[in-house]
């Protein structure tokens, strides 16, 4: 894992604050407010169960501080005053409770622990008119989340942009995901199930079920066709021919977001992931500073043309390709989005700070990011090729299905289909940073 010494990460933490500090001022002023309270979220039940789902930190809050497990805490933020932390550590003998605070985190706040939610309503009550970030659920007596767009969007406009310390523990995410990604190309290649194959990534990442960023897709053979494939077959197919894994890890709160797809020495299948590898890292090189990421989308459809027309599984001419839409028979999501606190990052649509949409090209409705590029932006580069059967059904109907070569795409329909997906940080010149990349690389 990426490491860096203590002196160094409390320094890159402190700036983080700062940033977020000055960001929130902006905000406050612009929206006419005089502080910002942050809930960090409640534990919720299952309908009529005593059963609690997995929490899930509300982002403003682990973006200030990095606690993911601590439900009914507090942040105040005040133009000109040390954040105040209210921390809930219940007296509990049922559960676990948080730990004492402790950490390089600590020194930066006010800190104040309180046993009961309830409690924390106390020190809530700041003077002035009060910007509160919640789910309706975290309200406690004259604290009720109003969440005012008029705060919140600079807020996650400015987010897209993350300082050293997120992109540090972005690489920290990025290692612990690859260790986990070769991990189950061992367990593929030892011709485990798919659930046995979800375990070994585990182990390997050192994470339990609740906390990976978001679940697991660990799709074998035609499963991969399946874009978010949800299950995972206990029982090993009488053959494995392919695998396809996206999954990522966290490292306090912040994601990373992979996907591999291995072969089981088929030529045919090699041949297609070796050219989507190939036409994945040019993608990844128009990852810079000033470009358009829509532009990077439609480049992925004249990448996947030139796929399909190389290994003879359509005819066509490139461009024609794209006109027709044949390509999106085969490439029917966006190439990526904006990767951060969260796997699919607030902000990926929004024209300014005030708000507003920028629009995805049309006939890409499953695009999540519109934006140009900035240095700090961190985005995933995820081009696919893909066997669905339904999408081929509708391509069988077009004038274009004369071009296509059934044969081999029946032949390639077993496999699925092939993802390849980096986390790519755009930087103030030249090449982006591929976090993805050079994590594998560490590992060699």
């Amino acid at each position: 894992m990426t490491s860096v010494d203590s002196s160094s990460l409390n320094s890159l933490y402190a700036a983080h604050l700062a940033e977020q500090q000055a960001r929130t001022e902006h905000a406050l002023q612009r929206g006419g407010y005089d502080a910002l309270l942050i809930a960090s979220g409640i534990e919720k039940f299952a309908f009529l169960d005593d059963r609690p789902y997995v929490f899930q930190t509300n982002p403003h809050f682990k973006l200030w501080v990095p606690l993911v497990q601590h439900p009914d805490s507090w942040l105040v933020i005040r133009p000109g005053h040390k954040p105040r932390l209210v921390y809930c550590q219940p007296e509990d003998y049922w559960h676990v409770p948080p730990a004492a605070p402790s950490g390089f985190w600590v020194e930066h706040f006010e800190l104040i622990v309180v046993r009961r939610a309830e409690e924390a309503r106390q020190h809530l009550q700041v003077p002035g008119r009060l910007a509160i970030i919640g789910e309706a659920d975290a309200a406690l007596d004259g604290v009720v989340p109003n969440n005012p767009p008029e705060v919140l969007n600079p807020l996650h406009y400015a987010r897209a942009v993350k300082t050293p310390y997120e992109l540090l523990r972005l690489r920290e995410a990025s290692a612990l995901g690859a260790k986990a990604h070769l991990a189950a190309q061992r367990a593929f290649r030892e011709g485990r199930s798919e659930a046995e194959i979800h375990r070994s990534y585990l182990a390997a990442s050192g994470h339990a079920e609740r906390d990976l960023p978001y679940g697991n897709i660990v799709a074998l053979n035609e499963h991969a066709a399946v874009l978010h494939y949800q299950y995972q077959d206990v029982k090993a197919p009488a053959q494995s021919l392919s695998l396809l894994v996206d999954a990522g890890a966290h490292s306090v709160g912040y994601a990373s977001d992979i996907t591999r797809t291995t072969g089981n020495g088929d030529a045919s299948f090699q041949a297609l992931i070796d050219a989507m590898e190939a036409a994945q890292l040019r993608l990844v090189d128009g990852v810079r500073a000033g470009v358009d990421y829509r532009d990077v989308h439609l480049a992925s459809h004249r990448e996947i043309a030139g796929v399909l027309r190389q290994l003879g599984i359509v005819k066509m001419d490139e461009e024609a390709m794209v006109a027709q839409r044949v390509t999106a028979t085969f490439l029917p999501h966006g190439i990526g989005h904006l990767l951060g606190l969260q796997v699919h990052d607030v902000g990926g649509f929004m024209a300014n700070e005030d708000g507003g949409v920028i629009d995805k090209p049309e006939g890409h409705r499953y695009l999540r990011l519109t934006r140009v590029l900035r240095p700090g932006m961190v985005v995933t580069i995820e081009p696919g090729l893909y066997f669905i059967p339904m999408l081929l059904e509708q391509l069988r109907a077009t004038p274009a299905a004369a071009q296509v070569d059934w044969a081999l795409v029946k032949h390639l329909s077993a496999f699925g289909g092939v993802r390849i997906e980096d986390d790519v940080a755009c930087i103030d010149s030249g090449a982006p940073e591929n976090m993805t990349r050079d994590a594998f690389a560490a590992l060699d």
